[in-house]
């Protein structure tokens, strides 16, 4: 079945106009994240976006993105009474203030908003977690691991109706926490976590195109989420936080977070799960895991992976106006290839 990929950022303008294309045409399904420079907060925004979306969208496409709503202390649990599920927002996302880009309108205190997540529980209204708990009396490596112990575990105890995602796991602690916790939690792993541990962002020097957050760790973790990603487990499933910026953003005396890995990920997960001799679990982690976590139906149409006897051309950059965004995949040997329908192309 065709993959989808539920967590995933499309940007807005230019950018939206150069990246949609590589997801459009790979995957059926996004969930499309809110943190634009003037965020997803209401249902209207959220609708505008969404037209802002499709209307670049090919006349054939089948793609649908998903949209979702960005949480603040101001949302109003009246707002969750007033949505229907699935039609116009399919899911909510938490962002701690200040733990990524655009997420200084997020959540200082999830007490605050107990009562929105218990309505969003009530009317099966899925959250999305960025699960790190910012600030800079803690260890950055220490984030995520905090973030369950201290919110998650909590948010959990109080509502454990709430369906939940953590998104972009990274360490061995949250697969251990997502495994052994009820059944309405489950987790998003990406391809650039499965591939990099914090050494490659310091390899012959500073490699800002490997900086993201959550920051990819020790090797001992990307093992763990490798073998997890590759096992099956219908708790685990594909969301790629594909997240392009520009080069002079990412190359920056602040460079900031995000990787775009949308042009790749679905060749690069065919290779991992290959050499892990997995392939047959490959459809689970990103077709159906994340379908029925969403209570959504599997895919019926489908895609074809060609694996090639040398390695595949990749592309290093896309051009956006004046400048470019670096693609996740150019410093590895890709051999499984995508057959699009003829007359397609990237």
């Amino acid at each position: 079945m065709k993959p989808d990929d539920w967590h995933l950022h499309l940007r807005e303008g230019a950018v939206l106009n150069k990246v949609l294309d590589f997801s459009s045409k790979v995957f059926s399904r996004a969930l499309v994240m809110p943190n634009l420079s003037n965020p997803v907060i209401s249902p209207l925004k959220a609708m505008e976006y969404k037209k802002e979306i499709t209307k670049r969208l090919g006349r054939n496409s089948e793609f649908t993105p998903l949209m979702t709503l960005y949480l603040t202390e101001s949302t109003k649990p009246q707002i969750i009474k007033e949505l229907k599920r699935g039609h116009i927002i399919t899911a909510i996302k938490y962002y701690p203030a200040g733990a990524t880009t655009n997420s200084t309108n997020g959540i200082k205190s999830f007490k605050t908003i107990l009562p929105v997540l218990e309505e969003m529980a009530k009317n099966d209204i899925p959250l999305c977690i960025h699960g790190e708990l910012p600030g800079e009396e803690y260890d950055i490596f220490d984030r995520e691991k905090l973030f369950i112990d201290l919110v998650l575990d909590r948010i959990i105890s109080i509502i454990p109706d709430l369906r939940i995602t953590l998104e972009h796991i990274t360490t061995l602690d949250a697969i251990q926490y997502i495994k052994h916790a009820n059944k309405n939690l489950a987790a998003t792993i990406t391809v650039h976590h499965l591939m990099l541990n914090r050494n490659h962002m310091f390899q012959k020097g500073i490699r800002p195109h490997y900086y993201c957050l959550p920051v990819a760790k020790r090797e001992k973790h990307r093992k763990a989420l490798l073998q997890t990603a590759t096992s099956g487990n219908k708790k685990f499933f594909l969301g790629t936080d594909s997240a392009p910026h520009l080069s002079r953003d990412k190359e920056s005396d602040c460079g900031c977070a995000g990787i775009f890995s949308a042009p790749y990920a679905l060749n690069l997960l065919a290779g991992i799960f290959e050499e892990e001799k997995k392939l047959d679990n490959l459809e689970k982690f990103v077709s159906i895991n994340g379908a029925t976590h969403y209570n959504l139906p599997v895919n019926t149409n489908k895609i074809t992976l060609v694996k090639r006897d040398s390695p595949i051309k990749v592309r290093n950059h896309i051009k956006v106006n004046n400048d470019k965004v670096m693609i996740f995949g150019k410093d590895f040997d890709i051999y499984w290839e995508i057959k699009l329908p003829k007359n397609e192309s990237f």
